[in-house]
């Protein structure tokens, strides 16, 4: 049999599996077909992967198209950005309100609009989770399951009362929401208990449909903030770390957790924790409540950088940056398999639209910064260090994301029957962050001077070359993926 293509001499990384065996990779009709030694050169492209590691593509779960940018750009040149890195599918997140398409109104006129700006531009596949952002939204939620495939939803927790950058007082205007209606407390009760009712009505894939929570108390913020802020004595983002401290991640955490228990939605993701504090909260909460499947998330972002080490302003990000304290706290929780999965929580945000007059001023800058293409190189070099095995970095950054978000029957994995979604990395290959050699459209990092300990070489997309020889290759090939996926 002529293979579409054979991926020879790879150390094959898979989860649950301890040794990354050296071997072969078949591909045919952009799927894996065999994996073995010495499966022979009878391809149509044969390609010598020199004994590098070979890792499920990334599923990065909580990237942010279009936020800041036009989605028709964003999804060009970040999905770029993505190839760079190793990540093959991107889970971003959308919703109604200003930034992305900067409308409100139901997602029945909006979520075609999002489908056709990002269609036939991504060098990458990808999906969107969705934010019930209103109370029409809610009873949208089932046609988004059934219609369009979209088996994920977001809360942000903190909008209520406090806006992207820092405190508002204009919330029904920023989140295009009608006169009337609030997006409080209880918003985030009726939006739990219309996800329930969609998985009540679909039992075959009730286990795809879930709930993820940016956890942050807006009341808190705002009180913290102005003490900061009349103090003066702390800047940058030490500054910006304690107007939203760690404790009001754990109170939005431990209330999130007990709306779940209410409204028996077994379902929640419990995104970017990053703070002792919140780790803390979140396991104990699934030690309250072991009914409730808890996912929780952590990023690359706030694994590798801390609000000393991070390049000034620029990692402004919500939740903020921590002391080093909290990121070796996160660490702790990494190596204890406390963690589900690591993300980039990718936000391309330009200089000209992050940084205001004063480029000091934290509390003037945007939140949020690229970072896709740092995700598995940082993991598996810091990692490595660290003691972390193969075979998790590949659960952490792939197949935990993939199943959790309707993705499992395709993605997560190095097998038969999966996608061909494969990046290549050089475990020796250390390499300093520059943000001008990085495919995003971003000028800056606050990684920048950061050694990161391995490289990706080349990515595959369904055996397609996507990313080799440090460059995107060929025409953008992603595809929308509707979810639950079929194998």
């Amino acid at each position: 049999m002529t293979h579409d293509l054979i991926l020879r001499n790879v150390r094959v990384v898979r989860p649950d599996v301890e040794d990354a065996t050296l071997g072969d990779i078949a591909v045919d009709d952009g799927r894996v077909t065999e994996i073995g030694p010495d499966l022979g050169t009878d391809a149509r492209e044969v390609v010598d992967g020199h004994g590098q590691l070979a890792f499920p593509g990334v599923v990065d779960a909580h990237q942010h198209w279009g936020i800041y940018n036009p989605l028709e750009e964003d999804t060009a040149t970040e999905s770029r950005a993505c190839a760079q890195g190793g990540v093959t599918t991107s889970l971003t997140y959308m919703r109604t309100g200003q930034y992305y398409l900067n409308t409100g109104g139901p997602y029945s006129e909006f979520f075609p609009r999002v489908l056709a700006a990002s269609d036939g531009r991504s060098h990458v596949d990808y999906a969107f989770h969705l934010a019930p952002m209103s109370a029409g939204h809610i009873d949208e939620i089932p046609t988004l399951v059934d219609e369009h495939g979209v088996t994920s939803f977001k809360i942000f927790m903190f909008y209520g009362s406090h806006g992207l950058h820092g405190r508002s007082n204009a919330q029904n205007d920023f989140l295009m929401i009608p006169e009337g209606e609030r997006y409080d407390i209880a918003h985030f009760e009726f939006v739990m208990r219309g996800i329930q009712r969609a998985r009540e009505a679909r039992p075959d894939i009730a286990d795809a449909i879930s709930l993820s929570l940016h956890c942050e108390t807006a009341e808190i913020m705002t009180a913290y903030t102005k003490i900061v802020e009349q103090e003066g004595t702390l800047s940058g983002l030490e500054a910006y770390s304690a107007s939203r401290p760690p404790h009001s991640e754990g109170l939005a955490v431990t209330i999130a957790s007990y709306l779940a228990h209410e409204t028996g939605l077994p379902t929640i993701n419990l995104l970017h924790l990053s703070s002792a504090k919140a780790l803390e909260a979140a396991m104990l909460m699934a030690q309250t409540f072991p009914h409730v499947d808890f996912r929780r998330e952590v990023t690359v972002g706030h694994l590798l950088a801390d609000i000393h080490t991070a390049d000034g302003v620029g990692g402004k990000v919500n939740p903020p940056l921590r002391p080093r304290e909290d990121v070796e706290a996160l660490w702790r929780h990494v190596l204890a398999g406390d963690v589900s999965w690591v993300v980039s929580d990718h936000a391309c945000c330009k200089e000209a639209t992050k940084f205001g007059d004063d480029h000091e001023d934290v509390f003037a800058a945007k939140s949020g910064f690229g970072g896709t293409e740092y995700l598995l190189p940082g993991l598996v070099g810091e990692g490595l260090k660290r003691g972390l095995p193969l075979s998790r970095i590949a659960e952490l950054t792939s197949t935990a994301p993939a199943q959790r978000f309707g993705l499992g029957a395709t993605k997560g994995d190095l097998a038969p029957g999966f996608d061909a979604d494969i990046a290549l990395v050089d475990p020796d290959r250390s390499w300093v962050v520059d943000p001008a050699d990085s495919e995003s459209t971003q000028e800056y990092t606050p990684f920048r001077g950061l050694e990161i300990g391995s490289t990706v070489t080349r990515t595959f997309l369904r055996g397609r070359t996507v990313f080799a020889d440090g460059k995107v290759v060929g025409e953008p090939a992603g595809r929308f993926l509707r979810r639950p996926s079929a194998s």
